[in-house]
């Protein structure tokens, strides 16, 4: 792993922590889905969810605007809110991305003690073999 996936920089644990709480409610993840396909003014975000009265719906809007989710800017008497995906980037390549690479790597160390593999070096997944300088 990269030193900054060991030493984020200060405040990023503490945006994860906002992140990952954010995504953990199905419904709020339900909201993010709503939001990426269009922007949405309130009401209408509202009206998407009526098994779930409009005070609920604020409440977990609030949550994924803090955050950083969400955006949302009032246009005369409307708040239009849109998907802002830059924390989920973050939370990818913190995370995600760091730990689907230590997997692919566990599995090229499993390959390549595997009985019946060759004794060749382990090849790195989606690689070309190295060219033996044959014809």
């Amino acid at each position: 792993m990269t030193d900054a996936a060991h030493n984020p920089p200060p405040g990023d644990a503490a945006d994860d922590d906002l992140v990952f709480k954010a995504l953990a409610a199905p419904l709020r993840r339900r909201m993010l889905d709503a939001l990426k396909r269009e922007p949405l003014t309130t009401g209408v975000l509202c009206a998407r969810f009526p098994e779930v009265d409009r005070t609920t719906v604020l409440q977990h809007l609030r949550v994924l605007e803090r955050a950083e989710l969400v955006t949302g800017r009032r246009i005369g008497r409307e708040r239009h809110l849109a998907l802002a995906p830059l924390p989920i980037k973050r939370i990818h390549d913190r995370w995600i991305d760091e730990y689907a690479r230590a997997a692919v790597d566990l599995l090229d160390r499993l390959d390549a003690v595997r009985p019946g593999a060759s004794p060749a070096a382990p090849q790195r997944r989606g690689s070309s073999p190295p060219d033996r300088g044959g014809a």
